[in-house]
């Protein structure tokens, strides 16, 4: 009997859409959003009115840094390392308090953006020239994997701006793992969590009136046209930010406005679209104190401290390895 041979795929994201495509219902995973003119338009999302993740983190971080300081330092020094550095808009507030301090470490920033790790390597040369930095191209996973190795002195891994949201909690518990396994007895785990709070408030931070957040979704459109020869007409798609206050998820879907077909030509692959039929594009959980320690229980962590802003709209949690 000939089985069909699956397509051979000469990158991650076009595995991924021929996947997701040819899945029902439609979706691609968010980690798509970040090419360049995606990393761009986070910037710009992340300075919006609405999107009040970042700045409740930025002044939590500025507001406890001290304790936070004290929390991570090490009579050996220590190794900071961040998955999904981004920017390192927020993490300059903890590196400018270390460098006051004369704090001993290292700073290991980690994306799967070869742009964005530049751009930040670029920055903090500028803001902090002394500063040892080793930057990690890659998944958390194939990083964590590495960074597993680092023994010699304490670990403190960062992982901020809510991106455990973007999982599911399954998804969550089954990454928190990997953290867990990468932790030795004085690591620390620490992660940024948004909150469960008004309703509006958290769908009006993904559906900004200036548009920003849309165009970030349709940029998948744009980037598939790019670099899988695909025809999206974006005008053809509205973004759809949904949120469901019992669950705390967060989902934004891309919504076909037409019955219309789409060529892929770099996957040999055509996609119809029915009218309003949708493509998944990101989930964005949102937690409690509850929640949060259900999660960590599984995952083998125990929570060593947290700091929120005023209004409880956004924690940042401190974790530590359990059965050490």
């Amino acid at each position: 009997m000939n089985e069909t041979k699956p397509p051979e795929f000469k990158t991650q994201f076009a595995e991924d859409v021929f996947k997701g495509l040819t899945s029902y219902p439609k979706k691609i995973s968010s980690k798509f959003f970040y090419d360049e003119k995606g990393d761009e338009l986070f910037q710009k999302i992340m300075e919006l009115p609405e999107y009040y993740l970042t700045g409740k983190e930025y002044d939590i971080l500025l507001q406890h840094r001290e304790e936070i300081g004290d929390a991570f330092s090490s009579f050996n020094g220590f190794d900071l390392i961040e998955l999904g550095a981004g920017d390192g808009k927020k993490t300059k507030v903890l590196l400018r308090h270390f460098e006051e301090k004369s704090y001993d470490y290292k700073y290991l920033p980690v994306d799967i953006s070869k742009n964005v790790l530049e751009q930040l390597s670029d920055s903090l040369l500028q803001e902090f020239p002394a500063l040892d930095v080793e930057p990690q191209q890659g998944t958390y996973a194939n990083v964590l994997t590495r960074l597993a190795d680092y023994r010699d002195r304490k670990k403190v891994i960062l992982f901020l701006g809510s991106n455990i949201g973007n999982l599911t909690p399954e998804e969550a518990v089954a990454f928190l793992k990997k953290i867990s396994s990468a932790m030795h007895e004085k690591d620390l785990f620490f992660m940024g969590v948004d909150q469960k709070k008004e309703p509006q408030v958290i769908l009006d931070a993904y559906n900004d009136s200036a548009g920003v957040t849309e165009a970030f979704n349709k940029n998948l459109l744009t980037r598939m046209n790019r670099e899988l020869e695909a025809d999206f007409d974006p005008e053809t798609f509205i973004h759809w930010p949904l949120y469901n206050p019992e669950t705390g998820v967060a989902k934004s879907y891309l919504v076909s406005t037409k019955e219309q077909t789409v060529q892929i030509n770099a996957l040999n692959l055509e996609v119809h679209f029915h009218k309003w039929e949708t493509i998944h594009t990101e989930v964005s959980q949102k937690y409690d104190d509850t929640s949060i320690a259900w999660l960590a229980e599984e995952a083998g962590l125990e929570m060593a401290g947290s700091w929120a802003d005023k209004d409880n709209c956004y924690k940042n949690y401190l974790f530590k390895r359990t059965g050490l």
